[in-house]
């Protein structure tokens, strides 16, 4: 894991890989109405921070982003939960984030990146992603009911 935070300026937005200034209540608010995380536990959201490295962006003192890469180092990054506020959306935020990411230092020369999205191929294939060239080659065990299921036990417990 890169332990040297990182930090990017564009006007008065700021991105950075410091942990300590992450907004969780932003986080966990956004992902719970998100279509690839509804319902996350704050607990999943907490562990899932405390496992990647993580880019929050920033106006002034309030969160108003998010972006995190699952990562080995040498090898493969994976791209998760990349969001930019409603409010602050037609900024050009999300392509600031993409190239403030892709150049990270700890995330040079890697053979593999990937990613899952709905609605942001566009945004995306700037930046050199594709569609899976092999399709075929991939695998997958996805269960979206996870979060639903865990709030249940949770309820009942």
């Amino acid at each position: 894991m890169p332990t040297t935070s990182q930090e990017w300026q564009k006007d008065s937005f700021v991105l950075s890989t410091d942990k300590t200034k992450l907004q969780l209540t932003v986080i966990h608010g956004f992902l719970t109405t998100s279509y690839w995380a509804p319902s996350i536990p704050l607990s999943v959201v907490e562990k899932c921070i405390a496992n990647s490295l993580c880019f929050g962006l920033f106006e002034r003192d309030a969160q108003i982003g998010f972006a995190r890469i699952v990562s080995d180092f040498a090898t493969f990054a994976y791209l998760a939960d990349v969001f930019v506020l409603p409010d602050w959306r037609g900024r050009d935020l999300s392509k600031f984030m993409m190239e403030c990411i892709k150049s990270h230092p700890d995330l040079q020369n890697l053979r593999r990146w990937s990613l899952a999205t709905a609605d942001a191929h566009g945004l995306y294939a700037r930046f050199g992603f594709t569609s899976l060239k092999r399709s075929e080659r991939a695998m997958e065990i996805t269960d979206p009911e996870v979060y639903s299921r865990m709030r249940e036990e949770a309820d009942s417990g």
